[in-house]
């Protein structure tokens, strides 16, 4: 194995995990409870993702792949086992942000020019009728009061609720934070993996760009935070203008049942900054 200053992966993954070990630090999960979670995600990996279609994917094949023992895999594999009885392949999906996207795009809950209208809380094609539509069992003033903590949803003086923002993004490091962070990580990894490997067969890249300049001065970056996140956000808006329709949930008014194969598609934008040290030789870096 080569030393990983010279393994063009390692040193990668080593940028991966240096923001995930401060992360981790944090929120207190210890080096040995994250291992335990790679061991999982190893196990997981070479039964599904590996998996050979002509056998059953065993224990020992698992174990060959990943240097794990195979008792350590036997016992990898029934925590997954428990963990996802009755749930694979059920969607992530947040009631807060499937009702703000009933709001943008159900044509019973928009005013004349096509934009989300102020609705009552209650009453017929009301912000209650909306959540029973779009986020199952959760109350209509649960849903209220956390879209009114992130300023998504304003009481106007008349009483109606005006929609502020058209996307949900919970605060802090809160559980939904965390599963956002789940998501767009893994989303993004899976992109550039397809990236890497994909080009081998039929497939096309999938689209995959950043804008990066490290040699900023630090009195524009105010200006640009505001410039970018509105760019950002116009664009977002743009593709949902179009995709969103398309999404059966919303098409059929939040009352459809999915039939047939789905598929699970987006962009993401983030936005990131950082200083830039000079190196001993006082070279930026």
């Amino acid at each position: 194995m080569k030393h990983s200053n010279s393994n063009p992966l390692h040193r990668a993954l080593y940028r991966i995990m240096r923001p995930l070990a401060r992360l981790l630090l944090r929120n207190g999960i210890p080096f040995a409870e994250f291992a335990e979670l790679v061991k999982r995600a190893y196990v997981d990996a070479a039964l599904e993702d590996f998996a050979d279609e002509r056998r059953k994917p065993t224990d020992s094949r698992a174990a060959v792949m990943t240097g794990l023992t195979r008792k350590e895999v036997k016992k990898q594999r029934e925590i997954l086992a428990g963990e996802q009885d009755g749930s694979r392949g059920a969607r992530y999906e947040n009631r807060a942000s499937r009702v703000v996207s009933g709001w943008v795009h159900d044509a019973a809950f928009q005013a004349g020019d096509g934009e989300p209208a102020e609705l009552p809380f209650d009453g017929p094609l009301s912000f209650s009728e909306l959540v029973r539509r779009y986020s199952g069992d959760m109350t209509p003033r649960a849903v209220l009061e956390e879209l009114e903590r992130v300023g998504v949803v304003e009481a106007e003086a008349s009483g109606t609720l005006a929609l502020r923002q058209r996307a949900y993004v919970p605060a802090g490091d809160s559980e939904e934070m965390l599963q956002i962070f789940g998501e767009d990580v893994s989303d993004l990894i899976a992109t550039i993996d397809h990236n890497l490997t994909g080009s081998e067969g039929d497939s096309q890249p999938l689209f995959q760009r950043t804008l990066v300049y490290n040699n900023i001065p630090p009195e524009v970056m105010a200006r640009w935070r505001r410039y970018a996140a509105e760019q950002s956000q116009t664009m977002l808006e743009q593709l949902d203008k179009w995709l969103g329709p398309h999404d059966r949930d919303i098409a059929s008014h939040g009352k459809g049942k999915v039939s047939g194969d789905s598929v699970r598609t987006g962009v993401g934008i983030f936005y990131f900054e950082d200083p830039v040290q000079p190196d001993p030789e006082g070279k930026r870096k």
